[in-house]
């Protein structure tokens, strides 16, 4: 489920009014919540091999 009502809150905690929200993209949205340094998501090699050192019994 979406956390609608967090992320509604985070965009008014930065300025963005509801009009503008729901017109965001979700790559803008990323953009905009994204912190500096933080880790981006996992590429395919790298999902594969914690694939193989962790898998699914």
């Amino acid at each position: 489920m979406t956390p609608w009502d967090e992320m509604l809150r985070a965009a008014a905690g930065l300025g963005v009014g509801p009009q503008a929200f729901w017109r965001l993209s979700l790559r803008e949205w990323r953009m905009l919540t994204a912190r500096p340094g933080a880790a981006g998501p996992l590429g395919r090699d790298e999902f594969e091999r914690m694939a193989e050192a962790w898998p699914d019994d």
